[in-house]
């Protein structure tokens, strides 16, 4: 990888946000799959080192919390006990956002239990400057968390949603239940009903889906290490953060967070190898 030029890794780079697989590039480009490895590992690391650094002392109002589902290797049911200890079977991204910035401070690659949740919970509330509203789905897991985590400095609540009954037949496999409606549940403080919502980072979850090929349903592109598929959303949350111009907000989610004063381009994030 140290004889790329600027040019191939920005190339390389581009070809990764949106939405190319490893193989795929390395057809583009002309490089070695194996040197497109390198510098997905490299720079995924650089990526979330540099977000976990400036994300601090953030001046968030609201913040919606979701889980994206995707797997490595294999799906759960159908993991070898052996390759489970490889980090193969369901894999679970927590994402954090906030409302009015379109910001994701926080996000965190595991399983969808309370361990999870704890480690996810903490790392946002390390992240903020005061107390903000809250609102995530209605995972049972959320509640232990969130009040170990901020304890009583946090205004609360769960949008639960209520669905029908699953189809049956062969449309089961890709038809999910039917969503008759959400509840509204105040958890602790005093929540604005009217923003209890996850719209937003339900919304980022497709984002996600159309930005990284590792989330494709239905297809053979899922991830095959868990390291890669964790470097691949650090990079997707970089160049989300800091070189997406939001389509809403005009500019890109860290500028309006007032952390970058600029679009950065995909050299300024190659950059932060050095």
């Amino acid at each position: 990888m140290n004889r790329l030029s600027t040019e191939e890794r920005t190339r390389i780079v581009a070809a990764l946000v949106e939405g190319n697989s490893l193989r795929a590039i390395s057809r583009m480009t002309g490089v070695s799959r194996n040197t497109v490895d390198k510098l997905l590992g490299d720079l995924g690391k650089a990526c979330s080192e540099y977000q976990d650094r400036v994300f601090r002392n953030l001046k968030c109002q609201r913040i919606q919390c979701d889980e994206i589902w995707s797997f490595v290797g294999a799906k759960e049911k159908n993991t070898k006990p052996e390759k489970k200890a490889e980090g193969w079977g369901d894999v679970w991204t927590w994402v954090a956002l906030d409302a009015d910035t379109k910001l994701v401070p926080c996000w965190f690659v595991g399983t969808r239990d309370a361990g999870a949740a704890y480690h996810f919970m903490h790392d946002l509330a390390g992240r903020l400057a005061h107390r903000v509203q809250l609102t995530t789905d209605g995972h049972a897991a959320y509640l232990s968390a969130v009040e170990d985590a901020f304890g009583s400095q946090i205004d609360f609540a769960q949008l639960i949603k209520i669905y029908g009954k699953a189809p049956e037949g062969s449309e089961v496999r890709y038809s999910p239940a039917q969503c008759m409606g959400a509840r509204k549940a105040v958890i602790s403080g005093r929540p604005q009903f009217e923003h209890v919502s996850t719209s937003y980072t339900e919304r980022q979850n497709l984002t996600m889906r159309m930005s990284m090929r590792r989330f494709t349903r239905l297809t053979n592109g899922f991830s095959k290490k868990v390291e890669n598929h964790e470097h691949s959303i650090a990079i997707h949350y970089m160049h989300y953060n800091f070189a997406r111009i939001h389509q809403t907000l005009r500019v890109t989610p860290a500028m309006e967070a007032g952390i970058a004063d600029h679009v950065w381009s995909i050299e300024e994030i190659i950059a932060l190898l050095d």
